[in-house]
């Protein structure tokens, strides 16, 4: 396993997936959570402040193992071997998560479908970004 290549696929996996979680939810889906927070779904914002450290440490773990199991599993198919890798993870996390959310929490169903929809492309860019950067260590 080529350990360079993978945490520099780990660390562009964490940017892309810092950009796009920044562009979703607090950008597109800010007034919708803000309706949320005033019914009391959601913790208050300062509260959530206070633990935004949690969800960056999730984050590279998250992106630390989602490069670890495309190293493993790396075939050297391109950018749709990206693209298939990110729809896999999708239907593992995004897709689960998504609709155990919805039956936890007070959510819309339209919410749960908008995270699964937008937690698919990211996790399609996150594997098209680790297709294009990892590579094993040459023989």
């Amino acid at each position: 396993m080529n350990w360079k290549r993978l945490l520099l696929t780990a660390l562009a996996v964490f940017i892309a997936l810092q950009l796009t979680d920044f562009i979703i939810h607090s950008r597109m889906l800010s007034e919708t959570y803000s309706l949320l927070q005033n019914n009391g779904v959601f913790r208050p914002e300062a509260e959530m402040t206070d633990y935004m450290w949690v969800m960056i440490v999730t984050t590279i773990v998250f992106s630390f193992f989602f490069a670890f199991i495309f190293a493993r599993g790396y075939e050297g198919r391109g950018l749709l071997e990206g693209v298939r890798y990110g729809i896999y993870v999708g239907f593992l996390v995004v897709f689960v998560s998504s609709f155990n959310s919805f039956v936890i929490y007070p959510l819309p169903y339209s919410l749960a479908w908008i995270w699964i929809i937008s937690g698919f492309i990211q996790m399609i860019i996150a594997g098209v970004v680790a297709s294009l950067i990892y590579k094993p260590k040459s023989t």
